[in-house]
């Protein structure tokens, strides 16, 4: 029975081998007949719904609100204190900032951002800043995170 099994062993890795040896070789070919007209295809009835997701990068993901600037990471929130500018300013929980068509609402330990139906939210351990016109964020998770954004020019 032993016996059987090694063999059979010892052959599929044998075939298996031939099998990875073949070279495979691709020619051109001659189409025969005429091109087809594309076919019409009924309109789409889909209407794309909301987007709502957990996500630490919300912001960075709205470019036609603010444009990310500039990210630094580190071990902790401490590592991340030299790049956060002298005269920051802390956004206090419960205010509502107006960035084009995004609305962010600035909790106790996290945030919402809202664009029309799209409700982005952002987790735990969040703080966010102001410095001139810069809105900074620092988040601590695993590692450490601080991104700076400034209001959008795009449309």
């Amino acid at each position: 029975m032993i016996a059987a099994c090694i063999v059979c062993t010892v052959g599929g890795l044998i075939a298996l081998r031939a099998h990875l040896q073949q070279t495979w070789q691709m020619r051109p070919v001659r189409a025969s007949g005429p091109p087809s007209v594309g076919r019409p295809q009924p309109r789409s009835t889909m209407h794309p719904g909301a987007v709502a997701a957990e996500a630490p990068w919300a912001l960075s993901a709205l470019p036609e609100c603010v444009l990310q600037q500039s990210v630094w990471r580190a071990r902790d929130v401490a590592g991340l204190r030299a790049h956060l500018p002298r005269g920051a300013q802390p956004v206090p929980a419960g205010s509502v900032l107006q960035y084009r068509n995004c609305t962010l609402r600035v909790r106790r330990d996290d945030a919402i951002i809202t664009r029309g139906k799209d409700r982005f939210h952002i987790p735990p351990h969040s703080r966010f800043f102001s410095f001139d016109d810069e809105l900074i964020f620092m988040r601590q998770n695993n590692a450490a995170e601080l991104r700076t954004y400034r209001l959008s020019n795009l449309q």
